[in-house]
Parts: C-alpha cells; sequence; structure tokens
C-alpha cells in the first residue's frame, strides 16, 4: 500500500511539472532564410547596384557588375533540374592604392532599398570569391532605431569561394517598440575595403548564395495583427468605420 501511494504521488508530481511545458506557446522557430541566390534576377522586388570611392577607374567604366553562370561546388547538390546557377559579379580599378572602397546594396526604382529581416537574427551567412587580395569585406545594417552598423566580414586574402558567417552581436537593436519609423533591423549592403598598400588596378570578386537565421516567431504575441492596424476613418467615439457606415444606412 505504501509504495502504492509512493508511486501515485511521482506520477502526480511529473504530470504537475510536465502540464506547464506543454500548455506554454512555442516561441521559437529557429529558421535559414534566402535573401538572394542571384539565379533567377526577376523574382525579387529589388536589384543590385554599386557605388565606389572618389579614385575609380571611371573613365574604363568601373566598377563593373553583372551576373555569370557559376556557383561554389558545395551548392552544387542543391541544384534542381533545369535550373541555371548564377553569381553576382563585381570588377573594380583604381587610380592609386589608398583607402578606396565600393559598396554592393540592393536598389529599388533606380534608389537604394533596404531588405527587412524577419524574427530575430542570430547570423547571416553568404558565399564569396576572392582573388587572393588584401581587401576587407563589410556588411551594413540598419538597426530597428535607424542607426547604421558595420559588422567586419573578414579579409579575401584567398583563392576561390568562402562560405563567411557573420554573428550579430546582441547589443543591436532589431525590434523597435515604437509605432513610428523602422520596425526591423534591415540589411544595407557589402561594403569592400582595400588595404592602402594593395594592388588596385584589377580586381574581381563574386557574391552567392545569401541567407541567415533567425528565430522567425521571437516578436509575435497574442493580438500580434492588431499591431499595425489602420483606423482609417472611424469616429472619435471610438466606433468602427464599418459600424458608423451601418448607421448611416
Amino acid at each position: 500500500m505504501k509504495k502504492g501511494v509512493v508511486v501515485f504521488a511521482s506520477l502526480a508530481l511529473l504530470f504537475a511539472f510536465c502540464v506547464p511545458a506543454v500548455a506554454q506557446p512555442n516561441t521559437r522557430a529557429v529558421e535559414t532564410i534566402v535573401v538572394e541566390n542571384f539565379d533567377d534576377t526577376g523574382s525579387n522586388e529589388w536589384t543590385w547596384g554599386i557605388q565606389a570611392s572618389h579614385y575609380i577607374d571611371a573613365e574604363k567604366g568601373f566598377p563593373k557588375m553583372t551576373y555569370f553562370e557559376a556557383q561554389p561546388n558545395s551548392l552544387k547538390v542543391f541544384n534542381k533540374e533545369g535550373e541555371t546557377p548564377k553569381v553576382l559579379g563585381v570588377q573594380t580599378s583604381y587610380l592609386r592604392k589608398g583607402e578606396n572602397w565600393f559598396e554592393v546594396y540592393p536598389e529599388k526604382d533606380g534608389k537604394p532599398y533596404e531588405i527587412p529581416f524577419v524574427g530575430t537574427v542570430t547570423q547571416l551567412d553568404f558565399w564569396v570569391w576572392g582573388a587572393n587580395y588584401l581587401y576587407f569585406i563589410d556588411v551594413l545594417l540598419r538597426d530597428a532605431d535607424g542607426r547604421v552598423y558595420t559588422l567586419p566580414a573578414g579579409n579575401l586574402a584567398f583563392n576561390g569561394w568562402k562560405n563567411v558567417i557573420v554573428t550579430i552581436p546582441s547589443h543591436i537593436r532589431q525590434h523597435s517598440r515604437l509605432r513610428s519609423g523602422p520596425k526591423t533591423m534591415s540589411f544595407v549592403g557589402f561594403r569592400v575595403r582595400t588595404d592602402p598598400d594593395e594592388y588596385v588596378d584589377n580586381f574581381n570578386i563574386f557574391f552567392d548564395q545569401f541567407k541567415y537565421t533567425t528565430n522567425a516567431l521571437s516578436n509575435i504575441f497574442d493580438g500580434y495583427e492588431l499591431k499595425d492596424i489602420d483606423f482609417g476613418g472611424s469616429g472619435s467615439n471610438g466606433s468602427s468605420s464599418t459600424a458608423s457606415t451601418n448607421d448611416a444606412k
């Protein structure tokens, strides 16, 4: 009898601990979202633009940017039949050594466009082709308060493709509690900087498979759909515009 009581008590405690865990909503959904694979240039609402610092050899048409049929070997296993993998390529040439730079960024309707992130981002992930020049690549992000951050992504002193992963620092605010202004963190662009003593007359770089890892449900809560509701022409008495219309009839 005593043994049965102990077993019953153990089961009751187990049930008591498990029920709250089951009842709590799951607020964590880790996903990997592809921003751009550069394969289908017409599938996104943005295109890509480029700008360079003062000593770029503009008379010879630099910087040059276009798409090429290529991809890292590690990504070939994911190819689907009939697809033509592409990468985004950039070529630069400067008139003299120094602190030269260029930026590759999304644009829409001929203007810079910042790509908003979903959820709380933990890391960025992209492939870059290096020409073994001592250049440095940065990622430009704008936080939810409007500040632009420059995150170092390493140097390009290697040959061929390399998968670059950039961790998002916890101090960057990714969500705003304000109704006005940016709602989330956004991607501004890539910046490539030359070492002051490195050659600058003929440089190539290629980009592929830009994605990020995020907790997509981190900013979702009960009643989330009311966050950005438009009151429209609702009256001052608090009744909805639909209700006012019905009363008028």
